[in-house]
């Protein structure tokens, strides 16, 4: 299955968010994390397909910007786990914003303490590959608001959770967005890629 690579933006690294959220847009513990009411919602509707589709995200990638939250899941169960995503994760460029954890020895990892957006829009401006953001909920939405997101690869769950963190932040002003593709996967997981206009 072939998808459309990322879209660059002249000499900057393109920023992109991308996540599992439900219908009703709900984004937290989509994995099993503890505390949710719903926690493992992705695993019933997760497919090869879908599988293919994020291994590609991944390996396309050149840093993988985390927050805290996020970063502690990814760092509990990706440095033992196999395969080519694994491989990927573990030896990836990452950059946490973090202002509780004050350094990692997760192989080639950086913590931001303060200034996150300044530091996110600094290496915007480097030249690269992707930047790709997953989970980070606090993190997307100031991300959002500040206009630093460049793209959203949303795969919609076809389900509604009725409750939990949401993907997107309460603005008082609207973000535009561009399709850029729709495309159903087996199982009914919708693949969703925005330009932020």
């Amino acid at each position: 299955m072939s998808f459309g690579p990322p879209a660059r933006l002249g000499g900057m690294r393109t920023l992109i968010v991308t996540e599992f959220v439900s219908l009703d847009g709900v984004m937290e513990a989509p994995g099993g994390e503890p505390g949710y009411a719903h926690s493992g919602w992705v695993a019933p509707r997760f497919t090869e397909a879908l599988g293919e589709y994020k291994l590609q995200e991944q390996l396309e990638a050149d840093v993988l910007l985390l927050g805290r939250v996020t970063y502690e899941s990814f760092h509990g169960a990706w440095p033992q786990r196999d395969g080519e995503m694994a491989e990927k994760i573990n030896t990836m460029r990452k950059v946490v914003a973090s202002t509780t954890v004050a350094r990692s020895d997760w192989a080639n990892t950086t913590v931001v303490n303060d200034d996150v957006l300044g530091a996110v829009a600094t290496l915007k401006q480097e030249d690269g590959g992707p930047i790709l953001v997953a989970g980070s909920r606090t993190l997307v939405h100031g991300l959002l608001t500040a206009g630093l997101v460049d793209q959203l690869h949303l795969q919609v769950f076809p389900v509604i959770l009725g409750s939990g963190d949401r993907l997107f932040p309460e603005t008082e002003t609207p973000i535009a967005l561009e399709l850029l593709e729709a495309q159903p996967l087996p199982g009914g997981v919708q693949i969703q890629r925005y330009r932020v206009a």
